[in-house]
């Protein structure tokens, strides 16, 4: 019983020392110890109203031309329709999917969504489009956040709304009505790769949907496949693309696109 006491007296010693070496030291600091100046942050003013651009954003799509985007396909000029300050997909043929000229690493990006009021159909066959975090070739390829009606539409869960299709199921549903804009907030950092191409660090998302999280920091374990298991291949900065899925029942309208660069 002896031992057992000076050992649970020795453990206690142990536990305590760090404890009260801190104590020591922290006692004989100033605050001015403990406050850094430099570097200072970057001033930013905020838009004047939730949603809007701040003052660093790259405006990717103002409500009044595709400047700013091209087919994927072939990268001519976006073909797509606008009208209303939105543009819509559009599906006739050789419009396809579309791209930002810009290519982006680490960022964070708004964007608002609408699914048409008279929508029809089932699961995917509702609306179904995607904004890829990272458009890493011709066709839908890279890192896909999907947009769908999943307002009362029954899907499998990592292909509704706020998805990272077949990868990241998300934590809520917060969907609006056909017929209302959605949004999505995003903060994207891209995956980094060693010189013989194999995974450095993988890619992270988080993603505010309606207000909403729904993809808290999640990581990715590759580009997003409609079959097969995802994966990854190297690739440095890249655009960031909004999908015309071709099962789509009804055009799906898009506005209000803003970037801003991280570090």
């Amino acid at each position: 019983m002896a031992t057992k006491r000076i050992l649970t007296a020795l453990l206690a010693t142990l536990i305590a020392a760090p404890l009260l070496a801190q104590q020591t030291t922290a006692a004989k600091m100033k605050p001015e110890d403990t406050e850094v100046y430099e570097p200072v942050p970057p001033v930013v003013t905020p838009a004047a109203t939730v949603g809007a651009a701040p003052s660093d954003a790259i405006i990717l799509f103002d409500g009044k031309g595709l400047d700013e985007w091209v087919s994927v396909a072939d990268k001519s000029p976006a073909k797509w329709t606008v009208a209303d300050g939105a543009m819509t997909v559009n599906k006739t043929k050789g419009a396809g999917s579309i791209e930002t000229k810009r290519t982006f690493k680490n960022y964070q990006l708004h964007v608002e969504w609408k699914i048409p009021t008279n929508i029809t159909g089932s699961g995917q066959a509702r609306g179904n489009s995607g904004v890829f975090l990272a458009s890493t070739g011709s066709g839908d390829t890279g890192y896909e956040l999907q947009v769908l009606d999943s307002y009362e539409n029954k899907t499998y869960v990592n292909g509704q709304a706020g998805a990272i299709y077949k990868q990241g199921i998300p934590l809520a549903n917060p969907n609006r009505k056909p017929g209302e804009w959605q949004s999505y907030d995003i903060v994207w950092t891209a995956p980094t790769f060693n010189a013989d191409g194999s995974v450095s660090t993988p890619a992270y998302v988080t993603v505010m949907f309606n207000g909403v999280l729904v993809q808290n920091h999640f990581e990715l374990k590759g580009e997003t496949f409609y079959i097969g298991k995802p994966m990854y291949k190297a690739h440095g900065p890249a655009p960031i693309k909004l999908q015309a899925h071709g099962d789509a029942s009804e055009p799906i309208s898009f506005r209000n696109i803003w970037v801003r660069e991280l570090k």
